[in-house]
Formats: structure tokens, sequence, C-alpha cells
């Protein structure tokens, strides 16, 4: 019995060195094969991260799901905590413009510039791993809170991963950056990971104490927490918990969510009317996309990606264009706009999740109130694109329109496509899940990973939620595209892929 004990505990740890050389270098390698252009990394992760997750199950090394890996899916459940990350920070930006606040706020680091990796400097690649430390030893740290004695199986050593994952990440910071002050840096790192920990207990508790009269994800709660800690402390410098998790806690999590989708590509297409689901998801791609970026184009007479980018992350809380905003691929603009953006259409989640989950308990869409929430939409998408065309370039004139676009915009695209595929033969989580992958929506995919929808609905989520990824060529393209004309994005092409989305979606929806 002794030596299965040990054998057990040296498979935990064979496990948790498997997924570091799993993610890590997938990141890695991701941001050297796009060095020297203006592509994002986040379009190598997605097909490393599918292709991996494929691999492992189709040499028998796993099953669908990745259960011989569960550390994989450990990280891949961590999408609340970065995004946890990216609510303060909206919530720092959005005071300091309803407030009339400059923008930029005096730092403590100089980064180091060194060359370490082709593509990633010496200080970013200790961003990557200490977000891949932060997110597992948070993770960890919280479940061992939450389960206590009542934790079986893997969850038993979630004390284990907490004390690995936390203490490695409190002591990797570049020691060829320049911090003004040492100490205050490391304290600032400690007090923000014991805050990320407090929100996500607070909004776990929360939706508890709301589940038996509404229930809202615990996602919601945690968003609502976090942007009001960035408004009211909207003077924090970052420390060294922020700035990883800013910069690369979106990608990790998403290069884990990807090998688990990748592992049930085979297993899903079995499933009966998978097959409408993933039509709309990858056309729902386009046509919500590019018929956004078209409609600004058109109508706010704008093509450049200072507005795009950040309009387009917050307007459908789309994962991977929010993770190569926040880690500057589209320029420092983008990057300080993206977390504003991100951040707005989450307060209209008090409807979309209410809504939602009174929908969930009936079975079907909510009609009256989503068809009310559909025309709200159109209404301010309308006046922000109206607005945006007179912004003239003037920065605060365009951050404000933007808001007004990624409100709209979101609840159009969430509601506007949960009331399109309502005609067809889809059953109600099919179609949440359907409508989650056509937009990259990250809070509904944390909902809905979080049994929002049942647990069919978790365990399928990101494979459904990864396929349309395989559209993300083409938008990675499009805005690198657009960073090599100094941010202009091409107009005709834009057009011609919002069409390709109507055509794909009528296909989905009456055909497929």
């Amino acid at each position: 019995m002794e030596i299965v004990d040990q054998i057990t505990h040296l498979q935990v740890l064979n496990q948790f060195w498997i997924l570091l050389f799993f993610l890590v270098p997938m990141v890695l390698i991701s941001r050297t094969i796009v060095a020297g252009t203006r592509f994002s990394p986040v379009l190598i992760i997605v097909i490393f991260g599918l292709l991996l997750g494929f691999l492992l199950v189709s040499v028998g090394i796993a099953t669908p799901g990745l259960v011989e890996f569960p550390f994989v899916d450990l990280m891949a459940r961590t999408t609340i905590i970065a995004l946890t990350v990216s609510f303060f920070v909206g919530g720092q930006e959005l005071r300091k413009i309803l407030s009339k606040k400059e923008l930029e706020v005096s730092d403590i680091v100089v980064p180091s510039d060194e060359e370490t990796i082709l593509g990633t400097t010496r200080t970013q690649f200790f961003y990557i791993v200490r977000a891949f430390f932060l997110l597992l030893g948070i993770e960890g740290f919280t479940r061992m809170l939450l389960q206590g004695q009542a934790a079986e199986g893997l969850a038993v050593y979630n004390p284990l991963i907490a004390y690995i994952g936390l203490i490695i990440a409190v002591i990797l910071i570049d020691n060829k950056a320049t911090i003004r002050n040492k100490h205050l840096y490391i304290r600032k790192g400690l007090l923000e990971l014991g805050l990320i920990i407090v929100v996500l207990l607070i909004s776990f508790y929360v939706a508890q104490a709301f589940v038996s009269i509404i229930a809202l994800p615990q996602i919601f709660f945690a968003m609502m927490i976090s942007a009001a800690l960035g408004a009211i402390f909207h003077n924090w410098t970052f420390g060294p918990t922020i700035r990883a998790l800013l910069f690369a806690g979106i990608p990790v999590v998403l290069a884990a969510n990807f090998m688990v989708g990748g592992s049930r590509i085979s297993d899903a297409f079995e499933i009966q009317g998978m097959n409408s689901v993933l039509a709309y998801g990858f056309f729902g791609q386009l046509f919500w996309m590019f018929g956004g970026i078209a409609l600004i184009m058109l109508i706010a007479k704008t093509a450049n990606t200072r507005n795009l980018a950040p309009g387009m992350a917050g307007s459908l809380s789309h994962s991977g264009l929010t993770g190569a905003c926040t880690a500057g691929d589209f320029g420092k603009v983008a990057a300080q706009r993206a977390p504003i953006m991100i951040n707005i259409p989450f307060f209209g989640h008090v409807f979309v999740f209410s809504v939602l989950a009174i929908s969930a308990e009936r079975g079907s869409l909510w009609i009256g109130p989503s068809s009310i929430i559909v025309a709200i939409g159109i209404g301010l998408t309308i006046l922000a694109l109206l607005n945006l065309r007179k912004a003239n370039g003037d920065d605060r004139k365009e951050v404000k329109a933007l808001m007004q676009f990624s409100f709209g915009w979101q609840i159009c695209a969430v509601f506007g496509g949960l009331a399109l595929l309502s005609f067809s033969t889809m059953s109600f989580e099919y179609t949440a899940m359907a409508q989650t992958s056509a937009i990259s929506h990250f809070g509904l995919f944390a909902a809905i990973q979080g049994e929002m929808f049942g647990t069919d609905a978790a365990l399928l989520i990101p494979f459904i939620f990864s396929m349309p990824f395989l559209v993300h060529p083409l938008v990675f393209y499009m805005f690198g595209k657009a960073m090599e004309k100094d941010g202009e994005m091409p107009i005709k092409p834009v057009y011609i892929l919002a069409i390709i989305g109507v055509i794909g979606v009528s296909y989905a929806l009456l055909f497929a």
C-alpha cells in the first residue's frame, strides 16, 4: 500500500511537469513563429492546441477529454482567473475615462528588452511562466478552500498544487528588469494574489446564495466585484501578478482549452445535431466578427485597428482578440482600450445572464425580453457608429463611441444569434454552445464551463468553442495585414468575408 501511495504522489508531480511542458512551449513557439510579423501568437496557439489534443487521442495516449492528463482540464477551467484580472484593469481604465483623467500611469518597472527566445524578451518569458504557475496555484488554492475535507481523487492534492504554483510564481521575477522598488513590487504581487483569491471566493459564495432565486454564474459576480475594485483603486500600478496574467493569462488558458477541445474532435462529430452547431459556430464567427467590422467601416468611416480591435474584442467578448489586444499585438492604443471595452458589455450581462438563466430553466429562449434587448442593442449600435463617425480621431470621443458599440453589438450578437437559432431544430443547450462559439464569447464560455446549461454542455464546450477558432487564421491574417499598413484594415476583403458569413449562417440554420 505504501508503494502504491508513493507511485500516486510521483504521478501527480509527473502530471504537473507534463502540463508545464505542454503549455509553456506552445505559447513560446507561437510567439517564435509570428516573430517579425504583425500577426498574433493566439492564431498559432489555436492550431497547435487542437492538433496536440487530437494527436494524443489518435495515437492512443489519451481518450476524449484528456482524462489521463487531469491537470490540463484543471488549467482549462481557470478562465475566470484570467478574466478577473482583465475586469480589474477595465474598471481602472473606465474610471479614468469617466473622470476625464489621463490614461497614462507612472510605472515602477522597465522590462528587459533582451531576447531570450526568438520573438520573446526575457521579461515576457518570465511573464508567461509566472502566469502558468499563478493560474495553477490560484485554482488549486481556491479549490482547496472550497472543497475542504470533502476532497477526493486529484482534489486531495490541491494543497500541493497551490503550494507549488504560488511559491514558484512569487519568486519568478526577472532580475534584469529595472525595478525602482523591489520590495514594494513583490508586496504588490502578493496583495494582488490575495485579492484575486478573495474575489473568486466571494463571487462563488454570492452565486451560491442567488442560485435559488436565479442561476447567475460565478463569472458575473467576479466581473462586478473586480471591476468595482479597479474603479476604486484606479491609480494602482501593477505588481508582478497582474502584469503576468494580463500579458499571458488568456493565451495559457486558451492553450489548455484547445488541447481539451482537440481531443474531442472525432468523438463530437458522432453526436446527433452536432453538424449544425459546428456550422453555425464556424460561419457565425465570420458573420458577427466581419459583419461588425463592416458596419464600422461603412457607417463610422474608420478602418483602423485602434478602433476595430478593441471594439470587436469588447463587443463580442471575443477571447482571441482580447488576448491579442492585452498582449499588445495590435499596438499600445488598442492595448489600453481593450480592458475598457471588455468590461463595458459585462454590465449588460445583468440582462444576458439573468435572461439566459431563466431560459435555461425553461429549456427555451425567453422570447419577449430577448426581443426588447435586441431592439435596444440595434439602437445603441446605430448611435455608437454615428458618434464614432463624428469623433474625427479624438481619443476620448472614440473611446466613448466604442463603449457604446461594445454594449450595443454585444447584446445584438448574443440575443440576436439566440433568436435566430430558436428557429432551428437545436435544443436550447446546443444553441447556447453554438452562439458562444460563433462569437468566441469568453463570458458565456466560462458560464457554460460552470455548468449553467448542464454537465453535458460543460464537457462539450471546449471542443465547440475551439472549432470556430479555425476561422481565426482569417481573423488574425486580416488584423495582421492591417498592422502592416499602419493599422488600416483592407476594406473589400472584410465585406466579402461578411457576405460569406451571412450565407454560411443561413445554411447552418436551414440545412445543416
